[in-house]
């Protein structure tokens, strides 16, 4: 992997980096996730798409992370492309199984992915249909391999409390055993999960053997809920965490926007008063609430990296410039001072 000299020629904080659990991987402190690449909300062209991948690469930006998902294999696929002559050994690309794609239209007026391929999509967890998942994936990317292969979605977030149960055991006795099969034989450096709560992975550190997780939220600057027994666990057994929704969808980049969202619904007043008074902190030591919201996961040990979407170049260099912001440690002491923020972050 890229070293953090070499990556510190970039001047990027976020190209630093960290390394994935008991593997030989590393990955940069923050990492590109693919969800803006598959149109996410608005239409986003190949031109953007690849000036934005361009512009992460030469911020430094080394971990890219993927999914069938996002755009229906538009992010996959555009991702592969660019990072096709880049050679391998010089980042590391997740991906992610549970869903199969299939030929067919969707709505765009509902679908969040605004310029999709035109698949849908199907869960299945099985032995087979994960093979099969990674065997398209790559295909779609035009690569012969990925780093990191993730379970997506198995929560109840996804599928219900009456179904989640049945998910979660198809799940660890298709997919985690296909892909520790493939791990074992070398084909993938590591196995891990990708969820939008953390009580499904830590069930899953009991049941199988992860080497990371990827977390939608559920440690940011308005919710530190992991912190009381996912992320001790996670140093117990030595996986590592990738921190997505660092934003918490919206609301700690600007909440005093009328349409703010806290984990993609409308922000209530309590949520929203209290992202209000992290940003006037925040103020008082001269540091931005999207600065803060980025560099707070990193403090934790289990935490590798932080990813956020992007599908403009303009979109990273912001990024770059929040994660090089200089927090003063005081600024977490007063946060937790005044009750904004959990002792032990």
């Amino acid at each position: 992997m890229i070293s953090d000299q070499t990556n510190a020629k970039t001047g990027m904080s976020g190209a630093k980096c960290r390394q994935v659990g008991r593997t030989g991987l590393e990955v940069t402190q923050f990492g590109l996730g693919g969800t803006g690449l598959g149109s996410l909300y608005r239409p986003v062209n190949d031109d953007d798409a690849r000036a934005t991948l361009s512009q992460a690469w030469k911020r430094g930006i080394r971990f890219y992370d993927s999914a069938p998902m996002y755009g229906y294999g538009q992010s996959e696929r555009r991702m592969g492309d660019f990072l096709r002559d880049k050679g391998p050994k010089h980042y590391v690309l997740s991906t992610k199984v549970g869903r199969l794609l299939e030929p067919g239209s969707r709505d765009l007026d509902t679908d969040p992915f605004k310029s999709p391929f035109q698949f849908t999509v199907r869960f299945d967890y099985s032995y087979d249909a994960t093979r099969r998942s990674l065997e398209d994936s790559l295909q779609r990317m035009g690569l012969p391999c990925v780093d990191i292969v993730l379970i997506h979605d198995i929560g109840t977030d996804t599928h219900g409390p009456e179904l989640q149960p049945q998910v979660y055991r198809s799940a660890m006795d298709g997919a985690y055993r296909a892909l520790n099969d493939l791990r074992g034989a070398g084909v993938i450096k590591a196995v891990g999960l990708g969820a939008n709560e953390w009580e499904v992975c830590f069930d899953a550190m009991r049941d199988g053997d992860f080497d990371c997780f990827l977390l939608a939220g559920r440690y940011t600057l308005l919710e530190q809920t992991a912190i009381e027994v996912f992320l001790p666990k996670c140093i117990e057994t030595g996986a590592s965490v990738f921190l997505g929704g660092v934003f918490n969808s919206g609301i700690l980049v600007d909440p005093a926007a009328p349409n703010a969202t806290f984990n993609y619904k409308p922000a209530n007043e309590g949520v929203r008063l209290k992202a209000l008074a992290i940003q006037a902190v925040c103020k008082e030591h001269g540091v931005s609430l999207p600065a803060a919201s980025l560099a707070l996961p990193l403090r934790h040990p289990a935490v590798a990296s932080v990813l956020s979407g992007a599908s403009r170049p303009s979109e990273i260099e912001q990024i770059a410039e929040w994660l090089n912001q200089e927090i003063p440690e005081s600024l977490w002491d007063d946060l937790k001072a005044a009750g904004l923020l959990d002792g032990r972050a």
